[in-house]
């Protein structure tokens, strides 16, 4: 952990730093590797014997959510995880609904693992047992009040914290496996299966269950803007240790934990203090103490993540303005937003009183949150996949089309016309997202002026779809978790809907009080809008409203994209967790876009929003990737985009100003 003492200095963060693999596995681990030490008990207590099977099972879907979290990562640098992922592919509303659901499983991980926390020092200093609950609540108070401060986690911190919790469960399975002959092991795992049978029924809850195991993914996604270039790779490695410890770790000591000790996971108390408690039966009372301070520690540290992601979500979302600005708040001792940081450490208290303390029930509340922020990301990527699948595709066709047609009848395309072709018209970075490459290639090779055009390789195409169905399928058994957690625990489901409920309803309030003007998302543009207009505003710019109302009355049913250009801003070194988009924190930009957005949905348009700071070529960039026949602006800002090349440039004369439209023909 670190201190910030300065209100002036708060948006610097020199513990963060750019991570890099390690560090990133790290902060993920810490999160999902503290789950080992709640899940044993609490998965025992609703399949028996079962438990380590329905983890194990869980395994496999758990690997290809991590492939899905990874394109996340990549796609998204600003982070916000399932918030800016739902906005951006299905509605503002959806992100909303999706930072619902992240804020209910950050409230349950901070209540549940400060509990298991309390519980496991408890095997160091027994007497605190019956004041467990007590303990839990000052913890969290003192969490919220160090926030306040001005301590925030570390990466470095973390690591030191995931290297101790990982070779703590390593010496644990050493143990383990080094006092009991192998040749037992096969009728040890049989013992699963002797008491119970595999009903379709149970097998379907066991498996919604033991998602509680892999608590902590998301965390991938909001350390986005904090890591080192280049992301996509440093998310590759980062995420594969994260698979290879869980993976090694977590099945075993859930089967060994539960197995081994059916008599402590029967009993209320001990039932929280499984893997401590093993390294002492099979090891010595030091492994058992060191066990149970590292998971007290790790405990308390994924506690402390849950509240700075709650009050981060909070923030995003007051930004996006589905919450008060109040929330926003800073003091003026701190620097702090002590609202955001009260409500993220209140609620988990105020659950934890609800609930007595019983980490079994926090368990069976868990699943809403966590899988509905699971479903609502998962979604949201296929939708984005789908479009630029289907853009790949008319693309193709096109391509194919333009070749037959341009053909010499040497057995070589001609070259390629303006305006004709699939390569001249694919956005320049449609490659960010893994799956384009090859169209690229071809957009590369007519920049070139290479008159043959390479067509996409077989094997290419056989992946990506295969890529496309694997990740639709990940999507269903997910979903399917979800939906079968709400059927078979009501708790969660009251609990986590009402939250959510809450939430909606004062992002709605908001929303009417806003006189009924929905919340703009802006896009990275990664699908292209066939003939659509461009409609460029500027910070400071009087005719910004003529440049809207000119742009929605000469699109014509065609889809605009209202490009606005944002005084240049000093840049600061993000947070972990935050999320960092300047657009919201720009009221004028959100103000403009907000206008055009309720005037384009009055004439019934298509729209897409995009949001950059003024820097040469910008204009010029997104006028490439779109390749609209109108860009409208105001006359005196034609200067600005110079770098567009038009065939014609019209001025029309407004009431409110003069308007230039720079006319191409692709």
């Amino acid at each position: 952990m670190e201190m910030s003492h300065s209100p002036q200095k708060r948006g610097q963060h020199p513990g963060v730093g750019q991570l890099g693999p390690l560090l990133c596995w790290a902060v993920v681990f810490a999160d999902i590797g503290s789950s080992i030490y709640y899940v044993p008990g609490i998965l025992y207590g609703r399949v028996g014997n079962l438990a380590g099977f329905f983890v194990l099972l869980t395994m496999s879907v758990f690997v290809l959510l991590a492939l899905k979290y990874a394109e996340v990562s990549a796609r998204f640098p600003e982070g916000g995880g399932v918030v800016t992922v739902a906005a951006q592919a299905i509605s503002p509303w959806m992100g909303a609904l999706g930072g619902m659901f992240i804020l209910v499983s950050y409230f349950l991980t901070a209540a549940i693992s400060c509990l298991s926390a309390i519980q496991y020092f408890s095997v160091v200093v027994p007497a605190i047992q019956p004041f467990v609950l007590e303990i839990t609540i000052g913890v969290l108070v003192l969490l919220g009040l160090l926030n306040w401060v001005g301590i925030s986690e570390s990466a470095k911190v973390s690591l030191v914290a995931a290297l101790v919790a990982f070779l703590s469960d390593l010496a644990i399975l050493w143990t383990v496996f080094t006092h009991i002959p192998l040749s037992t092991f096969p009728s040890l795992f049989a013992s699963m299966f002797s008491h119970a049978s595999l009903t379709p029924a149970s097998l379907l809850v066991g498996f919604a269950g033991a998602f509680l195991a892999f608590s902590g993914l998301e965390s991938i996604s909001q350390l986005s803007p904090v890591m080192k270039s280049p992301r996509k790779k440093v998310i590759g490695l980062a995420l594969l240790l994260v698979v290879l410890t869980i993976g090694l770790t977590s099945p075993l000591l859930t089967m060994l934990s539960t197995l081994l000790q059916q008599r402590e996971a029967t009993d209320t108390v001990l039932s929280t203090q499984l893997i401590s408690l093993l390294g002492g039966h099979w090891g010595d009372v030091v492994l058992q103490t060191e066990v149970a301070i590292s998971a007290s520690l790790i405990l308390v540290f994924a506690s402390n993540t849950a509240v700075i992601g709650a009050y981060h979500v909070f923030m995003a979302l007051s930004r996006m303005e589905f919450f008060p600005r109040f929330i926003l708040k800073r003091n003026k001792f701190r620097g702090t937003p002590h609202w955001s940081i009260a409500l993220a450490t209140g609620i988990p208290i105020a659950v934890l009183i609800f609930v007595n303390g019983e980490i079994d029930i926090l368990g069976d509340m868990y699943a809403f949150g966590l899988l509905g922020a699971f479903s609502v990301t998962c979604l949201g990527l296929d939708v984005l996949r789908s479009r630029e699948r289907k853009m790949a595709r008319a693309y193709g066709l096109d391509f194919h089309q333009a070749s037959e047609r341009n053909s010499n009848g040497h057995g070589e395309p001609a070259s390629t016309p303006s305006g004709q072709g699939f390569a001249g018209s694919f956005p320049p970075d449609a490659s960010d997202n893994g799956h384009l490459s090859s169209q690229v290639e071809v957009l590369q090779a007519v920049k070139a002026g290479r008159t043959a055009v390479p067509r996409i390789k077989g094997l290419h195409r056989v992946w990506h779809r295969f890529d496309y169905w694997l990740g639709v399928l990940t999507t269903l058994l997910v979903i399917s978790a979800w939906l079968i957690s709400l059927i078979s625990k009501p708790l969660a489901t009251a609990f986590g809907g009402s939250v959510a409920l809450i939430g909606i309803l004062f992002a709605y309030v908001n929303y009417v009080r806003g006189q009924g003007h929905a919340p703009v998302v802006t896009t990275s543009l990664r699908e292209r809008l066939p003939d659509a207009l461009l409609a460029v505003l500027i910070a400071g710019n009087q005719h910004n409203d003529s440049v809207i109302n000119t742009a929605i009355h000469t699109a014509r049913g065609k889809p605009v994209v209202f490009l606005y250009l944002a005084e240049p801003g000093k840049k600061r070194a993000p947070r972990l967790f935050e999320v960092v988009d300047p657009y919201l924190e720009d009221q004028a930009a959100k103000d403009t876009l907000k206008q055009a957005a309720r005037q384009a949905r009055e004439a019934g348009l298509t729209t897409r929003f995009v949001y950059r700071q003024q820097e040469p070529g910008v204009a010029a960039s997104i006028w490439q990737k779109i390749r609209p026949h109108d860009v409208v602006l105001a006359a005196e800002d034609a200067l600005q985009c110079e770098e567009i090349n038009p065939d014609l440039i019209r001025y029309e004369i407004t009431p409110q100003g003069k308007i230039a439209h720079m006319l191409k023909r692709w």
